[in-house]
């Protein structure tokens, strides 16, 4: 019976590193790195769907690599998820990716509906969470395990403090090639 397992064993090893390390002519090239973003610049309409989108979700649980309605939402899968549905432009998948981008940059005293709001935790220096700006000072996020989706105000002392940067994903350009019709 062990030399049977053992036989197995190292059966599925060998195809597992055979499958993993193709010989060089069968390997595949990688496919060519997405656009930050795909749209040429989203409408207000779309914007305003989006924003609308966001607020239907709040309540939805936090979920750490969750980007869906069913599974629930990290920070940056809430964002993704949002201008992806509602606005056909697709994001970064992690915040990261996102504040590593080449989206405009957007001071925070001309925040706009739609713009994703950048905050560090607790002082630390690296920014580790995202939410996105919905006017009147508040933004909405998926904030942690254990909570669900909802709006703050950036006037809370927590999202003052920790407050990093504002990026614009809705102006950002694109080639023809990624535009959706």
């Amino acid at each position: 019976m062990s030399k049977l397992f053992f036989l197995i064993a190292a059966s599925c090893l060998f195809a597992n590193l055979t499958l993993a390390n193709p010989a060089p002519e069968t390997r595949k090239k990688a496919a060519p790195a997405k656009p930050m973003a795909t749209s040429a610049g989203a409408s207000p309409k779309r914007i305003d769907k989006v924003v609308k989108r966001a607020h239907q979700l709040i309540g939805t649980p936090y979920r750490f690599g969750g980007s869906s309605v069913s599974t629930g939402f990290d920070c940056s899968g809430l964002l993704v998820y949002l201008f992806r549905s509602e606005a056909g432009i697709h994001l970064p998948r992690t915040t990261r990716s996102m504040l590593n981008s080449k989206a405009q940059k957007v001071p925070r005293h001309k925040l706009t509906r739609g713009d994703a709001v950048f905050f560090s935790h607790n002082g630390r220096s690296a920014v580790g969470h995202v939410g996105i700006y919905i006017g009147g000072n508040r933004f909405i996020h998926s904030p942690r395990t254990g909570k669900s989706i909802r709006i703050d105000s950036l006037n809370n002392s927590y999202w003052n403090k920790n407050y990093v940067v504002a990026k614009r994903f809705h102006d950002a350009p694109v080639t023809p090639k990624t535009r959706r019709r």
